[in-house]
C-alpha cells in the first residue's frame, strides 16, 4: 500500500474484535476504535478518517443515528454498516443513507479486509490492473499492425483504441493516457499510408471495405424487402467514440448489432452523405444525375446536399424497390420542429423513413469558432461528454425511445467523423481553391507529401474534376491546411479544432448500428 489508510471501527463489543483489528493493522491500515456512537461522532469531528466500520446494534446511540450525526459533519466519509440483523427494512434504511457496504455478523477478518480494500484501494487496484491490461492491448495492437494489408484489421484496431478511450475516462492516469495518445498517433500515421496505397484499388473493386455507398444497399434494403418498416437515421459528423459513449442507452432499449464501414474521401458532408443516400461515388452522381450535383467548383458546397431525398429515391428504385413510399426529414438543432419528428416517427404508411440530424456537425463547427465551446470541450474526452449530454436531452433520443417500442428496424449511422487538428500543414493554391481545412480542390495545388495526399487524377478516387483541370489534396493524421500568407495567425486560429474531410481513423471508420425495437421483427 503506497500510503496508510485510517479506519475508525465503532462497536460496543470492540474487545472481541481485537483479532480483526490486528489483521487489518498487519496489512497496512491504521485502525482506531470507539465503543459507542457519541465517542465516534466526536472522533470523526476531530480526526480525518478514510472509512468507518459501524456496528448497528449498540447501547445508547445506535448505528443509524450515529451515521446520521457523522453525515452532518463529514458527508463524504465512507461507512460500512455491520449488524447482527438481516432485517430488510434496516438494510433499506442504511442504504438510503448511502453506506458503502453492509456486512452481517459474524464477520471474518477476511470479509472485513475485502470490504476495506474494495472501498479504499479499488482505484489503485483497478489502475494496476488497467496498466497490465493496457500492456497486453499495446502488444495486441502491435501484432495487428504487422498485418496492415487488411482493412478489417484497421477497423478492429480503431475500435479497440476507442474502447480504451472510454475506459480511461473512469480511470484517469496521465502516464497511461500519454502512452495511449502516442499509440493512436503511430496508428494514424500507418493508417494514412495504408489508405493512400489502397484507396485507388478499392475504387477498382479490389477487396474494398463496406463504404458509404454500401450503407443503404447492405443495411437498409434487406429489411425493406422483408416488408419491415425501416428507419434510416444519419447523424452528421458523429464519431465512433461519441456513438460508443451513448451505446449503453441504445442497448438498454434495442436489440443492437454494430458494424463498421469506411467513409469515402473526402470525409465531408457534400461527398460522404450524398454517397450514402445515392449509393454512388461523387463522380458517378455528377455523371448520372447532374441535376442533383452542383458544379465541383461551386462556392456553395452546402447546396450539394439539398437533393438527398431525390438521390435516395433513385437508389431505392435501382435496388428493385420502385413504388415503395419514402419519407425524408432533416433537423438542424435539438429543439427544431419537434412536431415534424413526431410526424416522421408516426409515418406508418412509409416503407422507409430517413432522418438526418445535423446537430453534432454544427456543434463541431461551432466549437472551432467559439471560445466558450472550446473551453467547455477542450479535448476529445470533454467533447464526448458534451455529445453525451446533448444526446440525453435531444430530439434524437426521444425519437429512438419511441421507435424502440415499435415493430420496426432502425439503422443508425454517421456520414463521417472528425479529428482534432493539432498540426498545421503548408498548402499552395490560387484564389479559386476551396476553403476547407482538411481537404481542398482547385488548380495548381501544392502540399507537403508526408502530411497530405495529392490527388492529381481525381477519377482514381471517383471524384469529379470539373473541366478536367481540378485536383484535390487530402490531409493525413491530424494536419490542417494553412497558406503561407498569414501562416502564424491561421495556425493559431485553427489549432485544437475538430475538423473533417481528411484521411484519419477518426474520420473514416464509422459505425452503423442495426437496432430492433421491443415490437420485434
Amino acid at each position: 500500500m503506497s500510503m496508510s489508510r485510517k479506519i475508525l471501527w465503532v462497536d460496543d463489543e470492540i474487545e472481541m474484535l481485537n483479532p480483526h483489528v490486528r489483521y487489518l493493522t498487519e496489512r497496512g491500515y491504521e485502525v482506531e476504535t470507539a465503543t459507542n456512537g457519541d465517542d465516534a461522532v466526536a472522533m470523526v469531528q476531530q480526526c480525518r478518517y478514510d472509512l468507518v466500520l459501524l456496528d448497528q446494534m449498540m447501547s445508547g446511540r445506535d448505528g443509524l443515528s450515529t451515521l446520521a450525526a457523522i453525515r452532518k459533519s463529514r458527508a463524504e466519509l465512507r461507512v460500512v454498516m455491520i449488524t447482527k440483523s438481516e432485517d430488510e427494512s434496516l438494510l433499506d434504511r442504511a442504504l438510503a443513507k448511502e453506506v458503502e457496504d453492509y456486512l452481517v455478523k459474524p464477520v471474518s477478518p477476511l470479509q472485513v479486509l475485502s470490504a476495506c480494500r474494495r472501498i479504499l484501494e479499488s482505484e489503485r487496484i483497478q489502475m494496476g490492473q488497467a496498466a497490465q491490461d493496457y500492456a497486453r492491448h499495446h502488444r495486441d495492437v502491435s501484432e495487428l499492425r504487422s498485418k496492415v494489408g487488411d482493412w478489417r484489421i484497421w477497423a478492429r484496431i480503431w475500435e479497440t483504441l476507442v474502447e480504451w478511450d472510454l475506459r480511461m475516462e473512469a480511470l484517469p492516469d496521465a502516464d497511461l493516457e500519454l502512452t495511449h495518445a502516442d499509440l493512436k498517433r503511430e496508428c494514424n500515421l500507418e493508417f494514412g499510408r495504408f489508405v493512400e496505397e489502397r484507396y485507388p484499388l478499392w475504387m477498382r473493386d479490389i477487396d474494398p471495405p463496406p463504404m458509404s455507398v454500401d450503407v443503404v444497399r447492405r443495411y437498409v434494403v434487406p429489411h425493406m424487402k422483408r416488408g419491415v418498416p425501416t428507419y434510416l437515421i444519419v447523424v452528421d459528423g458523429m464519431r465512433l467514440d461519441q456513438w460508443m459513449a451513448v451505446e449503453p442507452h441504445l442497448r438498454s432499449i434495442f436489440e443492437l448489432q454494430k458494424d463498421l464501414y469506411y467513409s469515402i474521401l473526402p470525409t465531408a458532408t457534400p461527398y460522404a452523405r450524398n454517397a450514402i443516400f445515392s449509393g454512388l461515388f461523387p463522380l458517378e452522381i455528377a455523371a448520372r444525375y447532374p441535376q442533383f450535383w452542383e458544379p465541383v467548383d461551386s462556392d456553395d458546397q452546402g447546396s450539394r446536399n439539398r437533393y438527398e431525398r431525390q438521390l435516395l429515391e433513385k437508389q431505392i428504385e435501382r435496388l428493385g424497390l420502385r413504388g415503395k413510399r419514402l419519407r425524408y426529414h432533416k433537423f438542424f438543432s435539438s429543439d427544431e420542429s419537434p412536431g415534424a419528428a413526431n410526424s416522421a416517427v408516426a409515418a406508418r404508411d412509409a416503407s422507409l423513413v430517413a432522418l438526418v440530424f445535423n446537430f453534432v456537425d454544427i456543434l463541431t463547427h461551432g466549437r472551432s469558432q467559439s471560445e466558450i465551446l472550446r473551453e467547455i470541450a477542450p479535448d476529445e474526452k470533454a467533447f464526448r461528454t458534451l455529445t453525451r449530454n446533448w444526446f440525453e436531452h435531444s430530439m434524437l433520443r426521444q425519437v429512438l425511445d419511441t421507435l424502440s417500442r415499435r415493430k420496426c428496424v432502425v439503422v443508425l449511422t454517421a456520414d463521417h467523423g472528425s479529428v482534432l487538428g493539432r498540426r498545421a500543414s503548408l498548402v499552395y493554391g490560387d484564389r479559386q481553391t476551396s476553403t476547407s481545412l482538411r481537404y481542398k480542390y482547385g488548380r495548381n495545388l501544392g502540399c507537403q507529401s508526408k502530411e497530405a495526399v495529392h490527388v492529381g487524377k481525381p477519377q482514381l478516387y471517383k471524384l469529379p474534376a470539373g473541366d478536367g483541370c481540378l485536383d484535390y489534396i487530402i490531409a493525413k493524421e491530424d494536419y490542417y491546411f494553412v497558406y503561407p500568407t498569414r501562416y502564424r495567425q491561421f495556425k493559431r486560429q485553427y489549432a485544437g479544432g475538430f475538423q473533417h474531410g481528411g484521411m484519419s481513423m477518426e474520420e473514416m471508420i464509422v459505425p452503423v448500428y442495426t437496432a430492433v425495437g421491443g415490437g420485434g421483427t
